[in-house]
């Protein structure tokens, strides 16, 4: 076989990234004197190397350039230092660009550059790019349209806006690509003006990346109105346009106008449904969140990935469907997904929300890793359901195996103590969050007040109320209220009413306690004045309701109620068990 034919069929395995029969040629070939020369070759291995992650076919194809007659060829250079930029190796890509500029001939050209200050910021290397730039200045390729244009970007990413629209206004030629990175580091950055004034001043034909980070933009200002706007305007919309404003909408309450997008969007992938599914769990309806997980799994390609789990967890944590849950964590194990921490951490709050905390305590110690959040789910998982020594117990854990509190861990731990009657233990451990370096916030003062008033020391926790350094919230006022009418201090729960109108006058659990305190001595006149309070201040007592879950599928039944699609039925048995019940009482007197 001749030398030619041999070269191409090595170039040709080298082009299709098949690293083992590489490494079997370089090792008959690439060594060599014949096939040393062969630039074509050498590149072509190096970059194969980059693209399987190879760092040690890098390590070898730059030892070997060493001994090359003309190792300091440019093209063959700039594919060593894009190779380590490719494996994540930037560091190496600025001490390689300097060994060769120190030791050999290498002359670096714009594709250099521009793999540089690609580097810079992708590692954040400040100093870095501030020498690349000096270096592009130094040599002539200031002026280059492309490495201007990477500069830009750079300067972009680092944050550093003002040197990126200096470098901007100094550029003799601007492409769409120029104008796309100062935009969308302008965007990126929250400075919505200066980049709404370029976007307006574009005379180029702006392509979808360029909106999609416009909207982004306004989005995370919560800045709808302007999205909206941009989003009408666009002359191509896609997915990642559609799912932004399905995102911005779902963030800013209106899970409406969120809905409606997803609606009549033409093509939804699987981000669109998870931004969807999430944003129904975020704003509290989670009866929608289920419909639409239902709705994914039976009229979509798509299978839930571990972004659609946590999302969907929290939903059948408020509904309390087990069975569904139940599901999840078997379709979890089945795909390998138990390795996760924050899929655990969204079962283990499951779970417990579930009352399940025996299963959330077998996921906790299954995990092969836990973060500060998984702590947190189970030590709340045990307060919610009563386990109060057992919080304590894992906290205490959480400290010895060297794991910081923070103020989630703090109100699980506050709580615990509440549910638990372990006044002495809340004391103390609100005390020590000064030795954690943590400030009590209002929601720690809210579960101390929880708990003084548990115990009957409503003195102490209205004490605690009028010397926090926070203005008492409804919240708060309710937990004390409540405390009262466990207590019967109706004195005092008259007094904490008239602050709780203040604050909250809808509210009407506030006023039913009171008037329960009220009929439970008899005093009619002030019951009646209740009832008329509540009618000034629009205060209507919630409908009661009930949830259930049959088949995985959840049924709400409200108070009252008589438009369910299986009233009738639900009539039927409910006046059978009344007559069974009598009939039973009859027979038992």
């Amino acid at each position: 076989m001749s030398y030619g034919v041999r070269r191409k069929e090595t170039v040709f395995i080298f082009s299709h990234r098949r690293i083992q029969e590489a490494f079997s040629f370089n090792s008959t070939f690439v060594l060599r004197p014949s096939i040393e020369i062969s630039v074509k070759l050498f590149t072509g291995f190096i970059t194969v190397c980059a693209s399987l992650s190879s760092l040690a076919g890098i390590i070898h194809a730059r030892r070997s350039s060493e001994f090359r007659p003309r190792g300091d060829e440019t093209y063959l250079c700039n594919s060593r230092i894009r190779a380590h930029m490719d494996m994540s190796q930037f560091d190496q890509c600025f001490t390689l660009y300097r060994d060769l500029r120190r030791e050999t001939c290498f002359l670096p050209n714009n594709f250099t550059f521009t793999t540089l200050a690609k580097s810079c910021g992708l590692v954040m290397g400040f100093l870095e790019g501030l020498e690349v730039h000096c270096q592009a200045v130094k040599v002539g390729f200031c002026l280059d349209l492309y490495v201007s244009t990477a500069l830009v970007d750079m300067y972009a990413k680092l944050g550093m806006m003002g040197c990126a629209g200096k470098l901007f206004d100094e550029m003799t030629e601007k492409s769409i690509v120029s104008w796309t990175a100062l935009i969308c580091g302008y965007a990126k950055s929250g400075d919505l003006n200066h980049a709404r004034k370029l976007f307006d001043q574009m005379t180029e034909r702006k392509d979808p990346a360029l909106y999609n980070a416009m909207i982004d933009g306004y989005v995370k200002l919560g800045d709808m109105d302007s999205a909206r706007s941009l989003f009408n305007e666009m002359p191509k919309r896609n997915v990642i346009s559609w799912s932004s404003m399905i995102h911005g909408y779902c963030n800013s309450g209106d899970v409406g106008s969120a809905r409606y997008l997803f609606d009549v969007m033409p093509e939804k992938n699987l981000i669109s449904w998870n931004t969807m599914i999430g944003g129904y769990c975020q704003n509290k309806q989670p009866h929608e969140a289920l419909k639409l997980f239902h709705e994914l799994q039976s009229s979509t390609p798509y299978e839930p990935n571990d972004v659609t789990i946590v999302s969907i967890l929290p939903a059948i944590a408020d509904l309390g469907t087990l069975d569904l849950g139940g599901w999840i964590h078997r379709f979890v194990r089945r795909k390998k997904l138990d390795k996760a921490t924050n899929i655990c951490t969204a079962l283990i709050d499951m779970y417990a929300k579930c009352g399940e905390i025996e299963k959330a305590k077998s996921v906790f110690d299954e995990m092969p890793e836990k973060e500060r959040a998984s702590w947190n789910a189970l030590i709340n998982g045990f307060a919610i359901n009563g386990c109060a020594k057992e919080a304590l117990k894992v906290f205490e854990e959480m400290q010895s195996k060297g794991v910081k509190p923070n103020d989630i861990t703090m109100i699980g731990v506050l709580s615990a103590c509440s549910h638990g009657g372990l006044v002495d233990e809340g004391k103390r451990w609100f005390k020590a969050m000064e030795d954690f370096s943590l400030t009590p916030k209002i929601e720690h003062y809210g579960c101390m007040v929880d708990m003084l008033g548990r115990a009957g020391c409503l003195e102490e926790a209205e004490t605690l109320i009028n010397s926090m350094p926070y203005e008492a919230n409804g919240i708060i006022m309710s937990s004390l209220l409540f405390a009262c009418g466990f207590s019967k201090d109706v004195t005092r729960a008259e007094r904490v009413l008239k602050k709780v109108v203040n604050t909250e006058p809808s509210i009407d659990g506030n006023y039913v306690l009171l008037r329960n305190l009220y009929a439970a001595e008899k005093r009619w006149r002030d019951v009646e004045e209740i009832k008329g309070l509540m009618r000034r201040n629009g205060a209507k007592k919630e409908v009661g309701c009930s949830v259930i879950e049959v088949g995985n599928r959840v049924s709400e039944f409200v108070s009252g109620d008589r438009v369910h699609p299986n009233w009738e039925a639900v009539r039927s048995v409910i006046e059978q068990l009344w007559m069974h019940m009598r009939r039973q009482s009859n027979y038992s007197s």
